[in-house]
């Protein structure tokens, strides 16, 4: 969604912009040629894309840098920094190059280890989660993080079937406990297994909100916030946030009158997800499951 990540930042011209997840550095690019005065910083937590964004945007000498960080570190780097934070871009979830390398793991496609950390230097990996979670541990995990129906079938046939070595094990067991009516949706049956796998491995879900947040406190008046995600967990927990920061949520106890001074301290670019045109899908079909959302900063003050 190119188009409408330039098209929310196209008001800006100057200032920090901060892409948290600069994977290969794509819409990085495109911002620091869009905006001819801006400087951008782009961070990524899995040390390759850090590296290959870095010598994608090597030309644009010192208004770019890339740097090996997770995005709820947003703050303190942004705070380091010291200029006005125009804009940030969270493009969530896995990247096409970590689907496609088979040894990172993260794909049902091909055979390879069960690893699937976005971040090779963190500890916990996929096979300790497949290998050593109880039941009703894996029913829960499938259940929070992929919505998967069969959850319970999957979870008792992983723990039946341990140990469990490869991701082409993994997708093979997943395919045999779903039911075979099920087995012919279209999507391969292990696809929302190893997404609720990869999201426990690298502890998604948790730092989207405190990133967002931080965000959105160190804004400029008419900086802006992009981002995209691609599965309801994601959207939903985005969607509160923004939510939130629209309304202005009162954090006094109910019984007592508000002295927090809560205000409302952005506006919503628009108050509907946006989903890609039909052109974007079949150009690029992984992007039919992304949702676009986007917020204003406002002045202090304003309502």
């Amino acid at each position: 969604m190119l188009r409408e990540v330039l098209e929310a930042f196209r008001p800006i011209n100057d200032g920090l912009f901060v892409d948290a997840t600069v994977g290969g550095g794509g819409h990085a690019q495109a911002i620091l040629e869009q905006n001819a005065e801006a400087f951008l910083l782009g961070l990524d937590r899995d040390p390759h894309a850090a590296a290959v964004a870095a010598q994608r945007l090597q030309s644009f000498g010192t208004r770019a840098r890339v740097l090996h960080a997770r995005f709820d570190d947003i703050g303190k780097i942004v705070d380091a920094d010291g200029r006005d934070l125009s804009g940030a871009i969270f493009d969530l979830g896995v990247s096409s190059h970590q689907l496609d390398t088979p040894q990172r793991g993260f794909s049902y496609r091909f055979d390879g280890s069960l690893d699937m950390r976005m971040d090779p230097n963190e500890p916990l990996d996929a096979a300790t989660i497949v290998n050593t979670c109880n039941e009703d541990e894996l029913t829960s995990l499938l259940r929070a993080n992929a919505d998967e129906r069969f959850a319970r079938r999957i979870a008792k046939s992983i723990v039946a079937q341990r140990p469990v070595e490869s991701t082409q094990e993994l997708a093979e067991l997943v395919r045999e406990a779903v039911p075979a009516p099920a087995r012919r949706s279209g999507r391969h049956p292990a696809m929302r297994t190893f997404q609720a796998i990869r999201i426990a491995v690298n502890d998604e879900l948790r730092l989207i909100e405190p990133a967002l947040n931080q965000t959105i406190e160190r804004l400029r008046p008419g900086g802006r916030i992009v981002v995209l995600s691609y599965h309801s967990g994601e959207d939903r927990i985005v969607k509160q946030v923004f939510r939130d920061a629209a309304d202005g949520i009162c954090v006094c106890p109910s019984t007592l009158p508000c002295v927090c001074n809560s205000e409302p301290n952005v506006r919503l670019l628009r108050r509907k997800v946006v989903r890609p045109t039909v052109e974007e899908i079949e150009a690029n079909p992984r992007a039919a499951s992304a949702r676009f959302r986007a917020a204003e900063r406002l002045p202090v003050g304003e309502a």
